[in-house]
């Protein structure tokens, strides 16, 4: 065997998730995690490098809130993680997307971090009880923080690039992925609408997650991305089926401001331009059947600071996914996590 076939063996992922509790004793001295340790590092230095050339600052917020931003209710695509700290109910945030929004009222270019997110769902081939989400939000619209993560992305592709170029081309088999991302100008851009009549409205492809709510399938995600080449945003979705946070198309309030970035396994970042007023956001919680004393101070902020931003959220992991061409994203935590069973270290 040549030693170029010896690298790409050892550079396999052990699937130390199917025995989490032997995970650290495999993971300290295999290749894999010496790996994924130099992809976290390349993906901390490339971020901050990206937002300190925009003038964006790093916010170091709580992983605790009393106001997720998945609530349950109409457009929750997630379950929210309920503790008790100290006597006092509490959640692990899904997101600190609203203490972004606040951030942004003190820094007005906006603000970023890289932090954990918690879900309560089961783990799978493309889902984490824990992962790592590089978010932001942003003065403007959603065609502006469309332009930027479409900026980012890419300016994380070619970090990689430079800098893992053998590793990545050893376990993904070439980097010409990369390289595409590289070459295209920007990315195609569908509405929901139009993806669902080009797709069909079937089982297939379209889910009814509630009454007059409606979301693309993972099949659905890939006979899009198979289509326009596998780079491409999905814009627009009914407003029933996303966060209540999500601004209005003007004129349409049945339609959101929002978008997702498809590639890899599918879903890699979603993004959205928020409510400007209290009054919007009022219309939004009633009509995603969310209490609005939840969210009371959100509300308030909007009181007292008015101001339209847009955000987005990338899964890490999933970026690691496409980076590499891997299936499956239980293999890129340094140590696993996994809802209702205690893992040590």
């Amino acid at each position: 065997m040549s030693t170029h076939a010896t690298e790409v063996l050892t550079l396999s992922a052990p699937g130390t998730w199917r025995a989490p509790d032997a995970h650290f004793e495999v993971a300290l001295s295999h290749p894999w995690y010496r790996m994924l340790l130099q992809l976290t590092d390349v993906m901390q230095r490339a971020t901050v490098e990206f937002w300190a050339g925009r003038g964006v600052r790093a916010a170091y917020l709580p992983v605790t809130t009393g106001s997720i931003s998945s609530p349950m209710g109409l457009g929750s695509d997630s379950s929210p993680v309920r503790i008790e700290l100290e006597g006092v109910p509490t959640y692990l945030a899904d997101s600190m997307q609203f203490l972004l929004e606040y951030s942004c009222r003190m820094w007005e270019q906006g603000c970023y971090y890289v932090m954990p997110s918690f879900r309560g769902e089961a783990p799978d081939s493309t889902h984490l009880c824990q992962f790592y989400h590089s978010e932001a939000e942003l003065p403007g619209d959603l065609d502006s923080v469309m332009d930027t993560v479409e900026a980012y992305v890419r300016h994380l592709a070619r970090a990689y690039l430079d800098e893992m170029h053998q590793t990545i081309a050893e376990v993904a088999g070439g980097t010409a992925h990369i390289e595409r991302m590289l070459s295209l100008d920007s990315f195609p851009r569908v509405s929901f609408s139009d993806a669902v009549a080009l797709l069909g409205d079937t089982p297939d492809y379209v889910t009814e997650v509630a009454e007059g709510a409606r979301a693309l399938t993972r099949k659905a995600e890939h006979a899009l991305m198979d289509k326009y080449g596998e780079f491409v945003w999905v814009t627009h979705f009914d407003h029933l089926s996303v966060p209540f946070y999500q601004a209005f198309e003007p004129g349409d309030p049945t339609r959101a401001r929002n978008g997702d970035l498809l590639f890899g396994v599918g879903e890699t970042v979603g993004c959205g331009e928020r409510h400007a007023t209290a009054e919007e956001v009022r219309q939004a919680l009633a009509s995603h059947l969310v209490p609005e004393e939840d969210y009371a101070w959100y509300l308030r902020m909007r009181e007292l600071r008015p101001m339209q931003t847009s955000g987005f959220g990338l899964g890490v992991e999933r970026f690691f996914l496409w980076l590499l061409k891997h299936d499956e994203i239980r293999d890129m935590q340094m140590l696993q996590r996994v809802n209702g069973r205690q893992i040590n270290p």
